[in-house]
């Protein structure tokens, strides 16, 4: 018969949404009528024991024709049946033809009759939004079976907490509370949520807790969820944020190096919005900051040691304790050495040595000096480098006014291109030196303030201006020469290494003379006379159309 089946897929409750409504489905099918009584199939009805063996119980219903029950649907929990004793029975089928013919077996159903009562005195005492206790009896697809007084009623899995767990599984075999979401008479059904309880409560608790929470109190929270700013902390009801510069004084990296995932703990409440109802909260708050004791513990001049935790292109930052930490400035890093980027001096996790140069309380800043904590080697410059000391070094750069030639470790001489030769115009270092030659100059002046050292290469030998050039180039003299420079104004002419006469447009030839490159070219060799020797100018003027002339001959033209 159909409503067996039906009866049989109750019991194994496999189906929910049919579960109530299969059970009670076809009470009254398949009527039988007994005198002038009516006995229903799927009717409850109420019987005595006559007898009770291994398999089964007989059960007299009041009619001609007994009843049997298997003896399993006695839980352990009860007292087994005894004969004489009255129990609540659901008619499930006749046997052997019905009972016109008198002499077949009912099939009853203890279980099922108890399944039947308990829906309807569920339905009776049950409505929607009302709060029950229920026993998780198994997981289904879905979600979980809820035994609510003895009927089944169905959680679904999205329903059972606010935040879904791995395993809802885990639940089997609680008790719990939970929230009538639906109650379906049509398909005799219900479902339930332990989710929208919680909420319920929680939204109870958090506006409660909102009226009394205040600025400055202490809270006992629970961490609910860690993003990389910070932590989501459950007060009671409402959820406050802990952020990661909240954590702790000293630096950390992410908020999971302080706290974990249910972790319980005090915070201190530091600001309320109550129209967006967001919470900030305080855990390093609740220890004294170590910044009201710096100018104590760090006046400034000490020296102490700190381990490198940043570095950036400016500096680099130092811890000195938890909490507290200084900028060594890439100024402040070396005396003498020109830093590009302060990873070519430290890297994070190296202890150092510093000095503290100031602190700024307010803005919590402490100034930090590395290269302090070494004597300053431009404070023994003037004493190892006196002017008119010879020095040696090595070119370390090229400017177009002169060459920086480094004498010791950092420390740099400006050779200017005025000093590089007593006869040669030098219009670019290049002409004289290259990048890493090793040369001998002379000091010629020390700025201690300004950090600056002249120094001279033709200083090293004497001025040729005061002795043997106008001793060796007499006006009159006819001398040999080659041409190495044309301008508008006239030819330069190298007399000897590095020692250049001006030969002017006006003495090239008898002849007027608009373009010198017209009579000569660079290279050339040529004989000039020399006209004068200018001591104090530095300067020998030339004549190429008075070789052939004696003296003042020709000197009106």
């Amino acid at each position: 018969m159909v409503n067996r089946n039906l009866i049989r897929e109750l019991e194994t409750g496999e189906d929910l949404d049919k579960e109530i409504e299969l059970a009670l489905a076809g009470a009254g099918d398949g009527e039988y009528a007994v005198g002038t009584a009516t006995l229903a199939v799927n009717a409850v009805l109420e019987g005595k024991v006559l007898r009770v063996d291994d398999e089964f119980v007989l059960v007299d219903v009041g009619y001609k024709s007994e009843g049997h029950i298997p003896r399993n649907e006695w839980d352990e929990s009860e007292p087994p049946p005894q004969v004489g004793d009255l129990v609540k029975v659901l008619l499930e089928e006749f046997e052997d033809g019905g009972l016109e013919e008198q002499r077949g077996l009912i099939t009853l159903s203890k279980r099922k009759a108890r399944r039947i009562e308990d829906w309807l005195r569920v339905m009776e005492s049950v409505k929607e939004n009302d709060v029950v206790t229920g026993f998780v009896t198994r997981k289904i697809k879905g979600g979980l079976l809820v035994d609510i007084s003895g009927v089944n009623v169905f959680l679904p899995a999205s329903q059972v907490d606010i935040r879904r767990p791995a395993d809802i599984g885990d639940y089997c075999g609680r008790a719990i509370q939970c929230l009538v979401l639906k109650i379906d008479e049509a398909r005799r059904n219900i479902v339930v949520s332990r989710r929208a309880l919680i909420e319920q409560e929680r939204a109870e608790r958090k506006k409660q807790l909102m009226e009394t929470l205040e600025v400055g109190q202490v809270r006992r929270g629970v961490v609910k969820n860690i993003a990389d700013f910070g932590a989501f902390v459950d007060l009671g009801g409402i959820d406050g944020l802990l952020h990661i510069t909240d954590m702790s004084w000293a630096r950390i990296g992410h908020p999971s190096e302080m706290v974990q995932i249910d972790q319980e703990f005090e915070v201190q409440v530091l600001h309320i919005d109550r129209d967006r109802e967001k919470i900030a909260l305080g855990m390093k708050q609740r220890t004294a900051s170590p910044w009201v004791k710096v100018a104590e513990k760090y006046p400034v001049g000490t020296v102490c040691n700190g381990t490198v935790v940043n570095v950036m292109s400016y500096g680099a930052f130092v811890k000195l304790e938890d909490g507290v930490e200084g900028l060594v400035h890439i100024s402040e890093m070396s005396w003498t050495k020109r830093v590009s980027h302060p990873s070519e001096l430290v890297k994070p996790g190296d202890e150092v040595e510093v000095v503290v140069l100031a602190i700024n309380k307010e803005k919590q800043e402490i100034s930090l000096g590395m290269k302090q904590t070494q004597q300053n080697p431009w404070e023994k410059v003037a004493a190892d480098y006196p002017p008119g000391a010879v020095v040696k070094g090595v070119v370390r750069n090229l400017t177009n006014y002169g060459a920086f030639v480094e004498i010791n470790d950092g420390i740099d001489g400006l050779l200017h291109v005025t000093d590089m030769s007593w006869t040669r115009k030098v219009t670019h270092p290049s002409e004289m030196l290259e990048k890493g030659q090793e040369i001998e100059c002379k000091v010629l002046s020390v700025d201690q303030q300004r950090r600056r050292i002249a120094l001279g290469l033709k200083q090293m030998s004497d001025d040729p201006w005061t002795g043997d050039i106008p001793a060796r180039y007499k006006p009159g003299d006819v001398v040999n020469g080659t041409i190495t420079k044309i301008t508008n104004f006239g030819v330069f002419v190298g007399l000897e290494d590095g020692l250049e006469g001006l030969l002017h447009i006006s003495e090239l030839s008898d002849d007027k003379v608009e373009n010198a490159e017209e009579v000569v070219k660079v290279g050339d060799p040529i004989e000039v006379k020399v006209l004068r020797v200018d001591v104090d100018e530095r300067k020998i003027g030339l004549s190429r159309k008075r070789v052939g002339q004696t003296d003042g001959e020709g000197e009106g033209g």
